[in-house]
């Protein structure tokens, strides 16, 4: 066998065996999904939606739960998204290439691998008492960006160096300034990446427990926060910024631990709900990344 054929061969071994492992993984996914739908079907309809949390499984609901869920990765999102893609262009685009950008990016990427008990600790005294957050949907928000904005960073950093140098150079050529290439040409052409990686780093935050409970996030919770929205100019209101709040994580570890198995027909049901939220949320993005690239080059 001469080498050109050898490697077609290895070349087809390592398709079928890649091929293998994304079924392999989407059957799992599948199985836990499932699983957790029938375990949870007794309890899946608008009455679990809309009620809050009580000591009877049968009356228990989680709207607290995914109300504050949705807040909090509003927040995480916000803050996350313009620090990272800033800090990533920063490093990539005009940071001077000496030892010291070296060594914050060589810290920038061994923070993705800080256990996130870390990160709540550090948010308990950096914004719940030295900020005077609080225990707030803003300091739970603001923790979980922390913990991703890793991650957003070496995403977009990648996204942004996969941009075609000659891009830059034709616009240059034209008399671009740096700003100018960097906001017209290289932040659009790798905004599918970016959004990559939000997506990446939303689905470990809406999962997240620890650093939430360090912070004090509730495991009953009988109200909503304030809403966003009031009658009055401007017709937007962040008082809820400072409300309390429970998270689905949370509530799920909550019924887990009680003695009644009741609450564990709750908590599959909430654990369904809480990946359909993920599938919902990245689907939302994945379609985003599909109209920026649409844009670009259709």
């Amino acid at each position: 066998m001469g080498n050109i054929e050898r490697r077609k061969l290895m070349d087809r071994v390592f398709v079928i065996v890649g091929l293998f492992a994304l079924i392999a993984a989407l059957a799992v996914l599948f199985a836990l999904f499932a699983d957790l739908v029938v375990q949870g079907a007794p309890r899946l309809d608008a009455g679990f939606l809309t009620s809050f949390a009580s000591r009877k499984p049968a009356e228990a609901g989680i709207l607290a739960a995914w109300v504050g869920t949705a807040l909090i990765m509003l927040v995480t999102a916000c803050v996350a998204m313009p620090l990272g893609v800033a800090a990533a262009i920063y490093l990539e685009e005009y940071a001077p290439k000496n030892g010291f950008t070296a060594i914050i990016e060589v810290n920038v990427t061994n923070l993705a691998g800080v256990p996130s008990i870390i990160y709540g600790l550090l948010a308990l005294g950096l914004f719940v008492y030295r900020f005077n957050f609080g225990q707030s949907i803003l300091a739970a928000g603001s923790t979980l960006a922390l913990l991703i904005l890793p991650i957003v960073i070496v995403a977009t950093r990648e996204a942004v160096r996969a941009v075609p140098r000659p891009i830059r150079e034709a616009a240059y050529a034209l008399g671009a300034t740096r700003w100018e290439v960097t906001a017209h040409h290289v932040l659009p052409y790798s905004m599918g990446g970016v959004l990559t990686g939000m997506i990446i780093g939303l689905s470990r935050a809406i999962g997240e427990t620890a650093p939430i409970i360090t912070i004090g996030a509730l495991s009953f919770i009988a109200f909503l926060p304030a809403s966003p929205f009031t009658s009055e100019f401007p017709f937007l209101s962040f008082a809820w910024l400072k409300d309390p709040f429970t998270a689905m994580p949370i509530q799920m570890f909550n019924w887990v631990s009680r003695p009644d198995p009741d609450f564990r027909v709750n908590a599959a049901a909430a654990g369904a709900i809480l990946l359909g939220m993920t599938l919902l949320m990245n689907g939302l993005a994945i379609w985003l990344r599909f109209r920026f690239r649409k844009r670009i080059y259709w």
